[in-house]
This record gives C-alpha cells, sequence and structure tokens, in this order.
C-alpha cells in the first residue's frame, strides 16, 4: 500500500461516515440508473416496432454498456466520484500507489454489483471490521472511498511537505 494512504487514527475525520454516506450515495445513483434504464427501455421499445423486433434485442447490450458508461464518465472525472458520491462528499481514490486508471474505474463498480448480488449484508458488514471501512470490491480493486473535502486537505499538507 502506499505510505500516503491515510490512516484512520491519524485522519478519522477522513473516514467520518463514510459508510452511511456509501448507502445514501448508492441510492441516488440507483435512481440515477434508473432514469438511465427506463429511457433505454422506452427508446428500445419504439425502436424494436420501427424495425421489427430488432430494437428490443438491443436493450440487454445497450443497457449493461450505458451502466458501465455511467461510472466511467464519473468516475473517470477528474472530480473520481458519482453523482450520488459527490452529493455525499465521498471521493474514490486508489490505495495502492497508481492512479486510478480504466480498468480500475471499470472493475471497481463491476465488482461493487457482483458483491451486492452474492450478498449485500456480508459486504457491509466486512466494512464494520476493517479499518478503513473498506467493502470486499473495495480491497479487490485496490480502492479506498474517503470523504473529499478532509482529503483535498490532506492532499496539500501532502503536496506543502513534499
Amino acid at each position: 500500500m502506499s505510505q500516503n494512504l491515510p490512516d484512520p487514527s491519524t485522519a478519522p475525520e477522513l473516514f467520518d461516515g463514510v459508510l452511511q454516506r456509501r448507502m445514501v450515495a448508492y441510492v441516488i445513483d440507483f435512481v440515477f440508473l434508473l432514469l438511465i434504464a427506463i429511457i433505454i427501455a422506452f427508446v428500445g421499445l419504439i425502436a424494436g416496432f420501427l424495425t421489427l423486433g430488432l430494437g428490443w434485442v438491443a436493450i440487454p447490450i445497450v443497457a449493461p454498456i450505458a451502466v458501465l458508461g455511467y461510472y466511467a464518465a464519473t468516475l473517470g472525472s477528474h472530480r473520481r466520484a458519482t453523482p450520488g458520491m459527490q452529493a455525499m462528499d465521498i471521493i474514490l481514490t486508489p490505495t495502492r500507489g497508481a492512479p486510478l486508471d480504466g480498468w480500475r474505474i471499470l472493475i471497481h463498480p463491476l465488482l461493487f454489483w457482483i458483491t451486492v448480488w452474492i450478498s449485500w449484508p456480508l459486504s457491509l458488514v466486512f466494512a464494520l471490521f476493517t479499518p478503513r471501512q473498506q467493502m470486499v470490491h473495495d480491497l479487490i480493486a485496490g480502492t479506498l472511498m474517503v470523504r473529499r473535502s478532509p482529503m483535498e486537505r490532506h492532499w496539500g499538507s501532502l503536496r506543502a511537505s513534499a
């Protein structure tokens, strides 16, 4: 792990309420993804009638691509957060000293949805017992979720000491 990785014992403000904020951010992002799915279904329904059923076949292909595009556009931006995460003042940051690259941006949400489908309570309970409140998919992807505003101060102090 990176030597610049924040520690909950020395910077507790970075981890204050992160798990609760993540749950609310998930609900906000789920609403956005639901709206995207509804739009895709509506357009696919109309396209299906116009193309004699071909549009209906495209829906199961286009919907996952749109969801991955949502995460790529939001987590891949300079903010490194989805709209729900931005609203809850949390940010996704790498733990292995590498930048948040394209693969990690796509692997993180894929692992998240897999762990949610398998057992979301287990993933939440797991986060209660890790020092940085990391969920299973965070540990696998090598990411960390922290509060954005205190993290900006943390990054500023690292730049000042360097």
